[in-house]
């Protein structure tokens, strides 16, 4: 822990030290928010304009979230449609984001390009910093025909940013309610050649909860762009985490231990290589690495500790190998195609031993499977008209083949600037090693098959005038071969999970943003009504599916106001409203663990970035605030898990570039 804060002191003083003049304070990058010709690239994997793609996207700008005081990933996905951001309590708890109503693993997650959900698409998104971004593109539909697994609902994909010309950075530091603190140091920069971008950050905090609610977290990220020549393109990424969370609360929320502590740390390496062969042909390899080590440990309370199972230590890792080779081919009227290859290994290590009052015990396993994947993709444009279609094949070692693809077309009227767009889908999900291969009280089933997903919308996207955009999109989603885990197997001692659930999910999300002079308008509204339709083993009006009744923690209505002012060169300063309806969750403090329902809520988030000092020679220098749940309001996203009360953030940043 001393280590990392050093390694951040340094960075911050090497910034220092290679800056000789400051600059003037520039405002957030202030692009048209609502522009149709702005490039994405995580729906096709090549650069598409918004105004010929057929899926839903929503672009959330890094400098924004930086200038809206965001300290987590998560935090900012409260404000995009279509998701319902699940959080157990204070800093550090996990995490999920649910899409379209469907489940919290059916969210593929890319960081520049490299996937970093576990296998079976679980993925904690509480340590997960808003540093280094140059933008979050969250493509909401199925995903599976160009990623793969886990991309069932969507695709969250984090874009780091680099610089260009001479040295910048950034420092900043800022204190908080909680006994919470935060602090980060970057620099990035470059030349025709080479751009570069690096940054460290952490954050701790003492918790929301009386005793052992301490959170801790580290964050590195790193990338460089190469380009030997005008027709070679070489990106290296690097991301590192690590984490310590303290927790004193049973499954149930009730604060019961004063030792209990989860922790992890985790790396994700990237290389991407480009080369044009020719105007029309580029050839693309993409070689990535995750690696997700963690654990818990509980260990014995003391001597009078001595009562069932009173101490408990588990440690998995995780391993995601994969290479992807691709060609790009522009056919010119007959459109571009994608062709590609993809190799993947995944493995997981666990180990495990607790001591109880019948004595000690301890386990360990590791198991590891193979998946090949061969996909192509068409993309084709007449005019007013775009249309695309992408096609894979799955063949993995544990379940077999399986074919996933996707179709839509997206028609632009330039008189009116109206967009309709149309698009339909099949995504999958695999089952995770656990659930496959798992032994001891839970026993796993090879034979699963991954779950799937069926999905079509239908949407439009309308400027009116230059400062003016509306987008709404209805959306219709059928999932089945869920996965359930019965402690009471058809066959004793045979598997524990079993493919047996299904839920219909349907849908209304819509937008507006406006630019009124100096200010930045935006709203949106989620209508979802999600069914359960096969329960599967569940059994009674208590259980987790129940046939007619909605899906866990997915809000029937949402609802997301913002407003952003840019304060004459010096800053900007905004409020943003969150209304999240009532929705569904079970009380585990008795059994059956009845149904209830989490009353609805709102927030009120407020925040601040004005420059108070532009010296020449010198460093710019800004005041920084956030004030999360202005009103302190008392609601939770979990039962039995109170979420924090008002949360004061306060501080500075320091900003530098040469003249």
């Amino acid at each position: 822990m001393m280590k990392r804060s050093l390694v951040s002191l340094a960075l911050a003083l090497g910034i220092l030290a290679a800056t000789r003049s400051a600059f003037a304070q520039e405002e957030p990058e202030s692009r048209d928010p609502i522009s149709l010709d702005d490039l994405v690239v995580t729906v096709h994997r090549v650069p598409v304009s918004l105004k010929s793609t057929s899926a839903t996207v929503t672009v959330l700008d890094g400098h924004r979230l930086e200038a809206a005081g965001f300290a987590s990933v998560a935090d900012a996905l409260r404000t995009v449609p279509g998701l319902a951001v699940v959080q157990s309590g204070s800093f550090g708890s996990f995490t999920s984001v649910f899409m379209r109503g469907g489940e919290s693993d059916y969210v593929g997650v890319l960081i520049d390009g490299v996937q970093v959900n576990e296998p079976g698409g679980r993925f904690d998104f509480a340590n997960l910093p808003v540093d280094q971004i140059e933008r979050i593109e969250i493509v909401r539909g199925p995903a599976s025909a160009m990623y793969g697994s886990d991309a069932v609902t969507g695709v969250i994909q984090i874009i780091t940013r680099t610089g260009a010309g001479a040295l910048t950075g950034d420092v900043r530091l800022l204190g908080g309610t909680y006994d919470s603190w935060r602090g980060s140091a970057r620099v990035e920069g470059g030349s025709e050649s080479a751009t570069y971008g690096f940054s460290v950050s952490e954050l701790r905090s003492g918790g929301m909860l009386p005793v052992n609610n301490d959170y801790d977290t580290f964050n590195f990220s790193g990338r460089i762009d190469i380009t030997p020549d005008e027709d070679t393109d070489l990106r290296l990424s690097a991301h590192y985490s690590d984490h310590t969370f303290h927790f004193p609360t049973d499954g149930a929320g009730a604060v019961v231990d004063e030792n209990a502590f989860s922790f992890g740390d985790d790396l994700t390496l990237g290389l991407d290589l480009r080369r044009r062969l020719s105007p029309a042909v580029e050839v693309a390899v993409l070689l990535s690495a995750r690696d997700s080590e963690g654990g818990t440990e509980d260990l014995r309370d003391g001597p009078a500790d001595s009562l069932g199972f009173f101490q408990f230590r588990s440690l998995d890792d995780v391993r995601r190998a994969s290479a992807d080779l691709r060609a790009n081919v522009d056919a010119g009227d007959i459109g571009r195609f994608s062709a590609g290859l993809e190799l993947e290994d995944q493995n997981l290590r666990s180990l495990n031993e607790s001591d109880s009052e019948f004595g000690p015990s301890s386990g360990s396993s590791e198991e590891s499977r193979s998946n090949r994947a061969y996909y192509g993709q068409w993309l084709g444009s007449w005019g007013a008209l775009s249309g695309n279609g992408a096609l894979r094949l799955e063949d993995n070692e544990t379940f077999g083949s399986l074919v996933t693809y996707s179709l839509g077309s997206a028609y632009y009227v330039d008189g009116s600037d109206t967009k309709f767009r149309i698009s339909l889908g099949r995504g999958i999900k695999d089952p995770t090693l656990f659930e496959n291969f798992a032994t001891g009280f839970a026993v796993g089933n090879p034979d699963l098959v991954p779950e799937e997903s069926f999905s079509w919308e239908i949407g439009v996207d309308q400027l009116v005038g230059a400062d003016l955009r509306f987008s709404a999109t209805y959306f219709d989603q059928s999932f089945e071969d869920l996965i359930q885990f019965t402690s009471s197997p058809p066959q004793p001692g045979g598997p524990s999970f079993f493919n047996v659930g299904a839920a219909d999910a349907r849908g209304l999300e819509t937008e507006i943003a406006a630019r009124l002079g100096a200010f930045d308008l935006s709203a949106s509204y989620t209508y979802l009504d999600t069914k359960v339709t096969d329960a599967g083993f569940e059994e009674g009006d208590d259980a987790t599916f129940v046939v007619g009744e909605a899906l866990l923690r997915r809000p029937t209505h949402q609802l997301g106001l913002s407003a952003i002012g840019r304060l004459a060169g010096r800053g900007t300063a905004g409020a943003t409203l969150n209304v999240v309806g009532a929705r569904v969750d079970r009380d585990f403090s008795s059994f059956p663990f009845p149904r209830v329902e989490l009353a609805a809520y709102a927030t009120v988030d407020v925040h601040g970035d004005f420059q108070v000092l532009r010296a020449r020679g010198g460093v710019g220098l800004s005041v920084v605030g956030r004030v999360e749940n202005l009103l302190d309001e008392e609601y939770v996203e979990v039962h039995g898990f109170p979420a924090r009360g008002r949360t004061v953030w306060l501080g500075g940043r320091a900003r530098f570039r040469p003249d």
